[in-house]
């Protein structure tokens, strides 16, 4: 397997991120992650093409409230080693790298917090690992495949980084917000990627969603959403106003199929929400959390 590795110093001097990474081997590849704060763990799973740089406007009014903070990069990601094949990635492989960070720290009594492509790896391990998983967060994020193909704003996307060698990420990523970056945050989102080949990731993911119409994946969809739908765990679902990507209705149509609501809706946010209201987000999960669900 040929891997990128993100020089060091690609990752220096950015804003508001002042987060020592912690390293780990799996198989092959070295892995990223943050480890902040003491108490029960809150596991941050970050989307596409973001890194553990998009929570750190989230980590403060978690790690206040009394807990541990634990923030992966997933493989293909920030600090993580980027695997070159595009279709090394599939959510399967992510799942069980997600699951083995879970393991090797020894996580009990967990939340998943989860957004975007965070969304199926963390309610996937969330499933797989019940003794270990007490807590959901739900951020923007999508199980039914039919969801983004009806997005044309996705389809856009998807074409994009398809057909494009070398990916703007801080660009993609603004897109995904309401609100403008600077100079130093978009150079922040396009510090894990400085080359063609360490952006295999952002391609292979989309290319991993099946197409509307394909019956055995529909039938697999089903049945995830069927066991959401059973699970009696407490999940906080929190969605941007202003999403364009998976927009507001996208987010009550998943509440409905499992069964649950949209706890807050997030007043001028977008999908990218934790960049838009970080401290807002945070202080709703850490609030929720010490309610004592």
């Amino acid at each position: 397997m040929d891997v990128f590795r993100t020089p060091e110093e690609r990752f220096e001097g950015l804003p508001d991120f002042a987060y020592e990474p912690y390293y780990r081997t799996v198989g092959e590849l070295r892995l990223a992650h943050l480890d902040a704060g003491e108490g029960a763990p809150v596991l941050m799973l970050h989307g596409e093409p973001a890194w553990s740089f998009i929570w750190r406007k989230v980590i403060p009014a978690v790690r206040d409230a009394g807990y541990r903070c634990v923030v992966p990069d997933h493989a293909g990601f920030g600090r993580s080693d980027k695997p070159t094949d595009p279709t090394w990635h599939s959510l399967r492989r992510h799942v069980e790298l997600t699951g083995s960070l879970l393991e090797e720290l020894d996580l009990h009594d967990v939340t998943v917090v989860c957004h975007d492509w965070g969304g199926p790896i963390g309610l996937s391990l969330a499933l797989a690992h019940p003794d270990r998983i007490a807590r959901i967060v739900i951020l923007d994020t999508v199980i039914d495949h039919r969801e983004v193909w009806m997005s044309e704003v996705w389809v856009r996307f998807r074409d994009f980084v398809l057909s494009t060698e070398d990916l703007p990420m801080g660009e993609l990523m603004q897109g995904s917000c309401l609100h403008g970056f600077a100079d130093d945050v978009l150079a922040a989102y396009d510090a894990p990627f400085p080359v063609p080949e360490s952006m295999a990731s952002v391609r292979g993911l989309p290319m991993s969603v099946p197409r509307s119409d394909d019956t055995k994946a529909l039938a697999a969809v089903d049945a995830f959403l069927d066991a959401l739908g059973r699970d009696s765990r407490p999940i906080l679902m929190l969605w941007g106003e202003r999403d364009l990507i998976l927009g507001l209705q996208s987010g009550q149509r998943l509440a409905a199929r499992i069964g649950r609501r949209i706890n807050h809706v997030i007043p001028d946010a977008g999908h990218g929400l934790q960049e838009d209201q970080g401290p807002l987000v945070g202080g709703l999960i850490a609030d929720w959390l010490l309610s004592g669900v």
